[in-house]
C-alpha cells in the first residue's frame, strides 16, 4: 500500500511540474528504470559562433570595387563621347583624375619596392640605362660576342651570293671582307650571274646553290656548317659589321631554340 501511494505521488508531481517530454515519460513507464530514474532535460541548441572577417574578404571587396570602377569609367566616357555636354565631360574628367592619382601612387610604391628588391628592378635586368653601366655592359657583350664568333669560325663558313652588276653587293663586299678577316671566318663568295666583284677574285660560279637555297635577292649571306650540311640565312641587303656579329651570334646560340626557322641542308632540292 505504501509503495502504491508513493508511485501515485511521483506521477502527480511530474504532471504538476509540466514535464511532458517523450523521453521522460518513456523512462517513467519503463519498469526496469526503477523508482528513482530521471532523464536530463534536452540541451539547448548551440548558437553558431559569429564569422570573423578574413583577409580574403577584403581582397574580394577590393576586386569588386575595381570592376565597378572600370564599369563606371567606361560608362562615363561613353556618355561624354555620345553627349559631350559640360556636366558629362566634367564628371568623366573628375573620375579619370581619381584613377590617375591612384595609378601614380601605385607607381611610387612599385618604384620603392624595386629599389629594395633588385630581382624586381628593371634597371638591374638586361640592358642598363645608366651611361656608366651601359659602357660596362657593352664591353661585356663585345667579349661574349667575340668568344662565340671564335667558336663559329672553327666549324662554319659564310656563303656570300652577289651579282657583278649589283651596287649593293659592291658596297657590302669590303664590310664583309673586314668582318671575316677580323674574326678569322672563312668566306665563300658565289657569283649569281658570273660577274666579278672587287676583293673576291676567286669567287665561285653558281652550281645549284641559288636554287637550293631559293636566293631571290642579293647581296645574300648564309651561315653554313660544312660537315653537317646545315645552312641558315644571316640576312639580305647591306649589313654593318655590328649587325653581322649580332645575327651570327643569335643564330649560333639559338640554333635549337623554339621558333627558330628550320635550316636548309645542302642537297635538299625541295
Amino acid at each position: 500500500m505504501c509503495l502504491a501511494l508513493a508511485a501515485c505521488c511521483c506521477a502527480a508531481q511530474v504532471t504538476d511540474t509540466g514535464e511532458s517530454a517523450d523521453g521522460e515519460r518513456a523512462g517513467l513507464s519503463d519498469p526496469r528504470a526503477g523508482w528513482h530514474f530521471h532523464l536530463d532535460p534536452p540541451a539547448p541548441p548551440r548558437k553558431a559562433a559569429p564569422r570573423l572577417p578574413s583577409a580574403g574578404d577584403g581582397d574580394q571587396a577590393a576586386l569588386a570595387r575595381f570592376r565597378q570602377l572600370q564599369k563606371e569609367v567606361e560608362e562615363r566616357r561613353a556618355l561624354a563621347v555620345i553627349q559631350p555636354t559640360e556636366p558629362n565631360v566634367r564628371r568623366y574628367m573628375e573620375l579619370e583624375a581619381k584613377v590617375v592619382h591612384n595609378a601614380s601612387r601605385f607607381a611610387d610604391v612599385a618604384q620603392r619596392i624595386a629599389w629594395s628588391h633588385p630581382e624586381l628592378d628593371p634597371a638591374t635586368q638586361g640592358r642598363p640605362v645608366n651611361a656608366t653601366a651601359l659602357e660596362v655592359f657593352e664591353q661585356a657583350r663585345i667579349r661574349e660576342r667575340n668568344t662565340v664568333l671564335a667558336q663559329v669560325a672553327r666549324e662554319h663558313v659564310l656563303m656570300f651570293f652577289f651579282r657583278g652588276d649589283c651596287g649593293y653587293c659592291h658596297a657590302m663586299a669590303p664590310v664583309l671582307r673586314a668582318f671575316c678577316d677580323r674574326h678569322a671566318i672563312r668566306l665563300v663568295p658565289i657569283s649569281v650571274d658570273g660577274g666579278a666583284l672587287a676583293g673576291f677574285p676567286q669567287a665561285r660560279s653558281d652550281n645549284g646553290a641559288v636554287r637550293a637555297l631559293k636566293v631571290q635577292q642579293v647581296p645574300a649571306l648564309f651561315l653554313a656548317q660544312p660537315f653537317s650540311g646545315r645552312i641558315e640565312p644571316v640576312g639580305f641587303g647591306v649589313l654593318s659589321e655590328a649587325q653581322l656579329g649580332e645575327r651570327i651570334v643569335a643564330l649560333f646560340e639559338g640554333r635549337d631554340g623554339k621558333g627558330t626557322p628550320p635550316p636548309v641542308f645542302w642537297g635538299d632540292q625541295r
